[in-house]
């Protein structure tokens, strides 16, 4: 016979945890997301770009002790705030002498519109990465050593029930700083003069040009803010786990669910679709083995778009 009062701690700490662990999904969802959205363009090496935030907080933060003045609390969330502009740094010399030949108004005119040539060089830069991460980072597992990771506070819904629940600390402040960030995300989108023209060039590209927009520029700013946001999501999951340069082929499928679950385009919405890929994912911990989760994950997958093609907040194509 199963406890219900144990029932009902088990499903409020998965709850916790989904909350927690979904909005860092989200934040990592949005950078995908992002480059999706105003650039039409499927990067497979996002996972990876989220690895290397991952390596610049440990490296900011522990191996070479930049930023190790402030203390085991706070340092490692200003690093992972810091792999931010690092990695939009990369992220903007990656599409300028890469993505920027296969995408755009360069491919306009071409029969598929540069989608071969996106999928096979972002690919490649994907297993260049992972290897290259290899060669330089080695393959022990690493990870940023912080108290709060093995620390959490406790939360008594009430007194009658006996029933606990546990916010990792790490995990809850790295949620609170996605949340910030995304907010922030949009504002920049929506209310400022650079935000307008990333969406008029996302709209209509050849429109936007005429005017006076550059659009290249816009994609680039566009695809170097989509890898900065993911390094920040890397950054944070590192503070409470441990990863090796292959740890992007893990959370590329969750990016992806995300984005088509919040529904391809809307920005936002694949912040929503982490959101719901976490709490799928800690759900299912309940009553499936770690190794089936990510089936778990997909069956809601395939279930939501079976009732709403066009994800959860993306809209139906209209026709004339």
């Amino acid at each position: 016979m199963i406890d219900t009062t144990v029932l009902i701690e088990n499903v409020l700490n998965a709850l916790a945890a989904g909350i927690t662990i979904g909005c860092i999904y989200g934040l990592m969802c949005v950078g995908l997301g992002l480059i999706f959205g105003i650039m039409k363009v499927v990067n497979f090496a996002q996972g990876e770009l989220l690895m290397l935030g991952m390596y610049v907080v440990v490296y900011l933060f522990s191996v070479w002790g930049l930023l190790a003045f402030l203390g085991p609390y706070y340092g490692p969330f200003v690093a992972a705030l810091a792999a931010g502009p690092v990695l939009f740094v990369g992220g903007s010399l990656l599409h300028k002498f890469l993505i920027s030949r296969v995408s755009g108004l360069r491919t306009s005119g071409s029969l598929d519109e540069g989608h071969f040539g996106q999928l096979i060089i972002t690919l490649g830069v994907s297993l260049i990465l992972q290897n290259g991460g290899l060669i330089v980072f080695g393959s022990t597992p690493v990870g940023v050593r912080t108290p709060l990771s093995s620390r959490a506070w406790e939360f008594i819904p009430s007194e009658a029930w006996d029933v606990s629940v546990f916010f990792n600390k790490a995990r809850t402040i790295s949620a609170g700083v996605a949340i910030v960030v995304a907010i922030l995300l949009y504002v920049l989108l929506e209310y400022t003069r650079l935000g307008k023209s990333l969406r008029a060039a996302a709209d209509n590209p050849t429109a936007a040009s005429y005017m006076g927009i550059d659009v290249e520029k816009a994609h680039r700013t566009a695809f170097g803010i989509g890898a900065g946001i993911t390094a920040i999501a890397g950054g944070l999951i590192a503070t409470y786990l441990s990863f090796t340069p292959f740890v992007g082929v893990d959370f590329v499928i969750i990016m992806y669910s995300g984005v088509v679950l919040g529904g391809m385009g809307s920005i936002m919405g694949a912040f929503w679709g982490g959101l719901t890929v976490g709490f799928v994912q800690q759900f299912s911990a309940l009553v499936l083995p770690p190794q089936l989760q990510n089936a778990a994950i997909f069956v809601v997958f395939l279930m939501i778009l079976l009732l709403r093609p066009q994800g959860l907040f993306g809209r139906s194509a209209e026709r004339a």
